[in-house]
């Protein structure tokens, strides 16, 4: 059906920046909403970051206009750029897509969740 693959995480220094991406492959007819959700271990995951196919966006309090999420519909592609990274923002970092997929039987839409990429901010 649909995958969705993270990569750019790594382990940096506060005050860095790391940028995040996020390719979605398979039977896509378009994308919807993509996102970026992150998650401490023990904890829920939260949003960080939406982008709609109209380009509008929409942000969790806690990036504080640290962070801008971008998406390259040709590409299939959602980045998430981070600048001036804290402590706090160490977590697993999961892409996230509303996608209007073709099946065996027609096509539906549906949410599509990647495995997460790691990002750890040392102090």
């Amino acid at each position: 059906q649909v995958q969705l693959v993270e990569s750019g995480g790594a382990l940096v220094q506060a005050g860095d920046s790391l940028r995040l991406s996020c390719v979605a492959s398979g039977s896509i007819i378009d994308i919807d909403r993509m996102g970026w959700y992150r998650q401490v271990p023990g904890r829920q995951r939260k949003m960080v970051a939406n982008i709609l196919s109209t380009g509008d966006t929409a942000y969790a309090d806690f990036v504080e206009g640290r962070f801008t999420i971008s998406r390259d519909d040709a590409k299939n592609t959602v980045y998430l750029q981070m600048n001036n990274l804290k402590r706090e923002d160490t977590a697993i970092y999961y892409c996230y897509g509303y996608i209007h997929y073709a099946h065996t039987s027609g096509s539906d839409h549906a949410d599509f969740w990647g495995r997460g990429t790691g990002v750890t901010v040392s102090s």
